[in-house]
């Protein structure tokens, strides 16, 4: 770890645009910097800032703070601070004035300090790679580890395109709002709109969640309990922990628990809060729980909010209400005014249909178009013919008010699901019949307490129950196919490995809670490999988060009570994108506990083959009996009970249902998903994946710093450091790692890192070559020419001010400019293309060049002279390029909330005053973007 003190000169190394910055402050836990080109300030952690220590060398020119030049002769490191000393006098690091890492930039190319011209050219790659990637529409969407769902492309690129967004994810079970919600965050981060984020989860929710996001999108979440929170404390007494980390995970009952934790919550300063299973968050008008208290303090203190949940506002209006004024408070303020507003938008619903597919408009229909937009806007839309029924669907579909605060994916909307098919598998023993029925009572009585994890000494006779026997059997039926087994415990999952591994020559893989994650992504790929485990045995919480849909036959072991929990094992397999029918087998004990827990979810519910909607509600109303009831089984006497459960059941699920039915949202549906954005999405991102720009771009950095590539498979690689270059890629550990730039693979193969433009090791990799100054002046022969000469590359860098959280790269991202000049300082730019140079330069020896007095004296300066120049003429032109894309996109953004704001009430003021301030802050930045040499290459024409 370095040593941070004030005054200082560090570089940040993700951000070079932000120029040198100066210590303020440092303490044991955070270092805070100021940077004056751009008038930003930044705390970093200590463990992790991204800071390079700035040290001029002898022969650099600076500036003192009277702006008085200096020529450093010999530098003095004093411990705190360096001290420079020049022909006249002494310069202290605390007294530079406005300097910058340019200064010098052609020192090592007089000192004879060369690179060869293939890492020149890998420079002048990574700059253009750079931009590419910053300037791009799928900036944030093509690295998770994802399958490409439309809706959930859509979803996340209109939500993470708004200012602070502020939204409620719905979807159903299944959908993936907590993909969209990582997609949302992964985008704001990468395109630095947010830095701080906070997850509010369950407590059973937290280990998922930090998987997720680390699994399928390398972000390091920390998770935050009283434990850490104290052990920061020790460190820092005066420190409010939440400051630590900028990105954290903890669970709703831990703040609400703790004043002390909450208001440091409150007081750390928060992007964005993201908050899972917004629907238990309890509120009424008489009374607030905990939980919501504190969400809404957090809420009212972050810039940005993502509320989760999949319980639809028909099951409860005064608690779709309590959601929406976390999102709003201010258009959501009065209860009694928001049902006075409850509209009936069914109409606007069937003229959107109608439009979609083609069919022809009602009179009625056609006469609430004229009055909702009048006869003239109607008229010209008619005339563009699909281009103006297009825009007249977006514009309905704008007009719905919770349309801009809810998005609502349903199943029945979505195609791309399997079908379930249930069987039941009836068993009966013999011997001991009763024993055995005592046996799973028991068993059941353990199963049935959510939190409580099977006692370790727990006897479950597996190498005897008929259940494992019938398994065995199914095995040998269904071998070579994939089988997931998901059971209550993780005592059960070993128990069962063992029972198997006696009775069965079948591979068995195990999956539960206390393997480490990279246990379990092993686990998980030798699942997945065709010679690999044929069964992957898994705990209730250890099969969380993964998504096994390449098989496709599902074994539960036994059930759980609440039909919530059933639908998330068979959501392990029932995704969009399966490819088969999911095949459950339910095996059961006649007269067990069991026998009645599958009844109920089969005839009551029919949840095996359908998706339960409301199973929440369900679980809560129905759950005290259908316990009592299954305990009861063994003394007989349930057996009414249980009929009458079963028909209470499937009359209220059916009452359900038909509530669902006629308070179905289509509007809302409609306008939480567009395919026509969708399809474009998915095009660019399939295009980015089949580019093998990058795959030969890494190929080269790897080979640069000494990274062996092993070829594992198409496109997958094993990489491990060379021990020379050992510290070149910290994130490779020194056995190495497997890569793969193929999304498929990476998708089926978990244990394999997906490498895309959003990897951190692609990312860091672009950092480290700009920001080591790998290639920063080089000296080549060009071969095949029948001129002789001497000619100057040079590659500038147009660069904005970098103000944190304003999205300057999707209009005016770092720019290289690339200009040559020959000795006799006249452009020949479009004479010399980069690719004559990648072709035809090799290396050579400058000295004699570099040794000419005169061409060191008069003929370089002149050459830099002019590059600058033109430069600086071409900076003007991307600049007016910039500007005018900035103009057109905001102004008709704005333009849009405007006119939507007279009509739409969910489009909030502020969202108005911020897009107008936002456009401003991004006027004022690009016209002060500011060109900077960053590297050269001097060639000498002829083949010598």
């Amino acid at each position: 770890m370095a040593d941070f003190y004030p005054d200082q000169r560090w570089a940040s190394e993700g951000e070079p645009e932000l120029g040198v910055g100066i210590i303020v402050e440092a303490n044991k836990n955070r270092v805070k910097v100021h940077f004056p080109a751009a008038e930003e300030t930044r705390q970093y952690a200590l463990a992790n800032a991204p800071l390079r220590r700035v040290v001029f060398k002898p022969g650099d020119t600076v500036v003192d703070t009277n702006k008085s030049s200096f020529v450093i002769e010999r530098v003095q490191d004093n411990g705190a601070l360096i001290v420079y000393i020049g022909k006249h006098g002494t310069l202290s690091e605390a007294d530079l004035g406005d300097v910058s890492v340019s200064h010098g930039v052609n020192d090592r190319l007089l000192i004879g300090d060369v690179e060869t011209p293939d890492v020149f050219a890998l420079r002048r790659n990574t700059l253009a790679y750079d931009h590419m990637r910053r300037i791009s529409p799928i900036n944030g969407f093509v690295g998770g580890r994802i399958d490409l769902i439309p809706h959930q492309l859509y979803i996340a690129h209109e939500v993470s395109s708004r200012y602070a967004p502020r939204v409620l994810l719905s979807d159903q079970v299944g959908l993936g709002k907590t993909i969209e919600a990582c997609l949302i965050m992964h985008r704001l981060l990468l395109s630095g709109q947010v830095s701080r984020i906070l997850i509010l989860v369950p407590d059973s929710l937290i280990h998922q969640w930090f998987v997720e996001m680390l699994r399928r999108f390398n972000l390091w979440f920390h998770i935050f309990d009283e434990e850490r929170c104290a052990s920061l404390d020790e460190s820092a007494p005066e420190g409010n922990p939440f400051l630590d980390d900028q990105l954290i995970i903890c669970s709703t009952t831990f703040l609400s628990g703790s004043k002390k934790r909450a208001q440091q919550a409150i007081t750390a300063d928060w992007d964005m809060l993201v908050v899972d299973e917004a629907h238990h968050l309890a509120w009424s008008l008489e009374k607030v729980s905990p939980e919501y208290a504190i969400v809404e303090m957090l809420s009212k203190v972050a810039k940005g909010l993502l509320l989760l949940t999949a319980t639809p506002e028909q099951l409860g209006v005064e608690s779709h209400f309590a959601r929406l004024r976390l999102l709003d408070p201010e258009r959501y303020a009065d209860y009694g005014e928001f049902i006075k507003e409850s509209q009936d938008h069914s109409a606007i619903a069937n003229i959107v249909e109608a439009l979609s597919l083609g069919k022809a408009l009602k009179v009625k229909d056609k006469k609430l178009l004229v009055k909702i937009f009048g006869e003239q806007r109607i008229a010209k839309l008619e005339e563009k013919g699909a281009i103006g029924k297009n825009q007249l669907i977006e514009d309905l579909l704008d007009q719905h008010g919770p349309g801009r605060v809810v998005f609502r994916n349903t199943r029945a909307a979505m195609s791309g699901f399997p079908k379930r098919k249930a069987h039941l598998i009836p068993l009966s023993v013999e011997d001991n019949n009763e024993e055995w029925l005592k046996r799973l009572a028991k068993e059941y009585a353990i199963d049935k307490e959510p939190q409580v994890e099977a006692p370790l000494k727990q006897q479950f006779w597996f190498s005897k129950d008929p259940r494992v026997s019938w398994l065995v059997g199914l095995m040998d039926q269904l071998n070579p196919e994939k089988v997931v087994l998901i059971c209550r415990s993780k005592a059960k999952v070993l128990a069962l490995e063992k029972a198997l591994q006696k009775l069965s020559s079948a591979k068995v893989g195990v999956f539960h809670e206390d393997l480490t994650i990279v246990q379990r992504d092993r686990n998980a790929a030798w699942f997945a490999e065709s010679d690999g485990a044929q069964i992957l045995l898994c705990s209730e919480i250890g099969s969380e988060g993964r998504n096994f849909q390449f098989a496709h036959h599902l074994v539960l072991f036994d059930l759980p009570v609440h039909p919530e929990l059933l639908e998330q094992r068979i959501g392990r397999l029932d995704r969009i994108g399966q490819t088969e029918a999911i095949q459950i087998h339910v095996p059961y004990l006649k007269g067990s506990p069991q026998e009645v827990l599958v009844r109920w979810f089969h005839e009551g519910l029919n949840a095996f083959e359908e998706n339960i909607e409301g199973g929440n509600q369900i679980g809560q109303l129905f759950r005290d009996r259908l316990m009592d009831t299954a305990l009861a089984v063994s003394t007989g006497t349930s057996a009414s009970n249980l009929e009458s459960l079963i028909t209470d059941t499937a009359a209220y699920q059916k009452e359900l249902k038909e509530t669902l039915a006629k308070g179905r949202d289509r509007l809302l549906e409609m306008n939480s998903f567009r395919p026509m954005v969708a399809d474009k999405l998915v095009e660019a991102i399939k295009a980015a994946d089949q580019d093998l720009g990058l795959e030969i771009y890494m190929t080269k950095v790897f080979e640069h710093f000494g990274i062996e590539m092993e070829d594992l498979a198409p496109r997958t690689y094993l990489l491990h450091p060379s021990r020379a270059n050992v510290a070149a890629f910290p994130s490779i550990p020194d056995q190495g790692i497997s890569v793969t730039f193929d999304r498929k693979r990476a998708l089926s193969r978990e244990d394999v890192s997906f490498i895309s433009w959003d990897h951190p090791m692609v990312t860091g990799a672009i950092d480290m070559v700009l920001s080591l100054g790998t290639g920063a002046a080089s000296f080549g022969v060009l071969r095949g020419t029948e001129d002789t000469g001497i000619l100057l590359e040079v590659i500038f860098v147009l660069e904005t001010a970098g103000k944190q959280g304003v999205f300057v790269d999707r209009f005016l991202p770092n720019t290289p400019i690339r200009v040559v000049v020959d000795h006799a300082s006249e452009e020949v730019t479009e004479d010399y293309p980069a690719d004559l140079f990648y072709k035809q330069l090799i290396p050579g020896k400058v000295n004699d060049i570099i040794e000419n007095e005169m061409f060191v004296d008069e003929i370089l300066p002149e050459m830099i002279k002019t590059a600058v120049e033109i430069a600086e003429q071409l900076k003007k032109k991307e600049i007016e390029i910039g500007l005018s894309a900035m103009n057109q996109t905001l102004d008709h953004e704005i333009g849009r909330l405007a006119s939507l704001y007279k009509r739409n009430k969910s489009i909030r003021p502020d969202e108005i005053r911020t897009a107008l301030e936002h456009k401003n802050e991004l006027t004022i930045l690009i016209e002060d973007a500011r060109i900077r040499m960053d590297s050269l290459q001097l060639i000498r024409e002829g083949d010598r």
